[in-house]
């Protein structure tokens, strides 16, 4: 059998494909598309058809929660590769959208006049076309009438030009071009006009007939005698369908397009069908950075320049300020750890010295302790001994059994087991000794602890016997 798979150059080849692809989609732009605040439900579905317009370089499921900071997303959006956040937002008056290049900025600031969503637009055409597929590339971006009206004008026609990624037209497939995103600048009103739409391409030069044998859909063609009918009248075919082509949506094409008769070098006529959300813009303000910094132009607010000279003055007192706490926190911290290591040294330092004094010199002879410690300890030692003989006898030790033993003194009455060993001990004590057998007349009894004589090998005491 032979070996099954690929072989190892086809997986380095396929390994080396699939990262130059990696590469390339990380060199385009991407986005992210999203709501602020209270906006409501127009306005949140609003967001939602954009960001459909923005895919598929966008986060399609992104979610921003309420708690949620504009430099959560910053941070997020770096590790990713996001390059503009398009925001969403409305105030009681108005509804604003901010376009964001990041990291460093600008920020374009447009009030929203007018806008239709997209359920608004599908359900005014008679016929719409829209599908999965036109969603997998991004747009065709087309500027019309960004012309030389300021550098806010070029400004903008760049910021919308970076949110797609170039297209290099020499080697472009048109089969990846399946929408277009029309902006069209207005100089008298300073409007601009937000289009998106769906591009299809459908052959020309022929008749309606051969056009409904080219499509999916097969005519109806009961009631002809012969396909030529269909061909030379296009009988059955309603005045309707009638195609309003011309010269201005009739091309040749350069290449092969998916559709039935889209050959290359033939005429083909381009259509669009406007699939929304639609949105007249205004542009009110652009700012350096991202969401804050200095106001580059502003329409509504004109300042003179000895304003514009202040703001710049107080700002760079507020850049020095904080550049000068920044030191300060700086030299705090430097000294705050100078300090913690100088008293870990001293610290390590009095340790040594401390153990060095308890441990002594090993080689010199041990003088043994004080005289006063002696005599201490040796009366400490006694006094457990005592305590020990207290414990196990019940009674307190001869004076000469533990002379340095300090004496413990009773502090209160004695016990009724107090009571009867001191009975128990009277008695004792009045009875008469008894000799000892076995024993000389040097011989003396042994004394118990309860101080009584202890006769070893005797029975019972015997009586003593009565006088004649």
């Amino acid at each position: 059998m032979g070996q099954s798979g690929r072989s190892r150059h086809q997986k380095r080849a396929r390994a080396q494909a699939h990262l130059r692809n990696l590469e390339a989609y990380a060199a385009q732009p991407h986005s992210f598309v999203f709501a602020r605040g209270r906006v409501g439900r127009s306005v949140q579905q609003l967001s939602m058809d954009l960001r459909r317009v923005m895919e598929p370089l966008t986060a399609t499921r992104l979610q921003i929660r309420k708690k949620n900071s504009l430099k959560d997303c910053v941070a997020v959006a770096g590790p990713l590769g996001v390059t503009h956040f398009l925001i969403v937002s409305k105030t009681e008056t108005n509804v604003y959208f901010k376009l964001m290049r990041l990291p460093g900025g600008p920020t374009l600031t447009f009030r929203i006049n007018k806008y239709t969503l997209v359920r608004d637009v599908v359900s005014s055409l008679r016929r719409h076309r829209m599908h999965e597929q036109q969603f997998a590339h991004p747009p065709l971006l087309v500027l019309n009438s960004f012309g030389p009206h300021g550098m806010h004008v070029k400004l903008m026609a760049t910021m919308f030009q970076n949110l797609f990624p170039s297209i290099n037209v020499h080697k472009v497939n048109l089969n990846t071009i399946k929408r277009c995103l029309l902006i069209n600048y207005n100089p008298d009103s300073q409007e601009l006009d937000f289009r998106h739409y769906s591009i299809k391409v459908v052959p020309v030069g022929a008749s309606r007939g051969m056009k409904k044998l080219l499509q999916e859909k097969f005519p109806n063609m009961s009631r002809l005698q012969d396909i030529s009918e269909l061909l030379a009248t296009g009988a059955g075919l309603s005045e309707s369908e009638a195609e309003p082509d011309g010269e201005h949506n009739i091309t040749e094409l350069p290449q092969a397009v998916a559709g039935r008769g889209n050959m290359r070098a033939q005429q083909s006529a381009v259509r669009l069908t406007e699939i929304g959300p639609r949105m007249t813009l205004e542009l009110i303000k652009i700012q350096e950075g991202v969401g804050e910094g200095n106001v580059l132009f502003h329409r509504l607010v004109h300042k003179t320049e000895e304003e514009l000279q202040a703001i710049l003055a107080a700002k760079e007192e507020k850049l020095r300020l904080k550049a000068q706490r920044q030191d300060q926190q700086a030299q705090n911290v430097r000294r705050k750890r100078e300090q913690r290591e100088a008293h870990k040294k001293k610290s390590l330092a009095g340790m040594k010295r401390v153990r060095a004094e308890a441990d002594g010199d090993s080689d010199a002879e041990d003088p043994g302790a004080p005289p006063e410690a002696e005599g201490t300890s040796q009366q400490e030692v006694e006094e457990d001994e005592a305590e020990y003989f207290r414990q196990a006898v019940g009674e307190e030790p001869d004076e000469d059994m533990f002379p340095k033993a300090v004496k413990r003194r009773p502090t209160g009455p004695p016990g009724k087991k107090q009571r009867l060993k001191e009975r128990k001990l009277d008695r004792g004590s009045d009875r008469r000794p008894q000799k000892a057998k076995g024993r000389g007349p040097g011989a003396q009894a042994k004394v118990g602890p309860r101080g009584a004589a202890r006769n070893r090998g005797q029975g019972r005491p015997r009586l003593p016997k009565r006088a004649a």
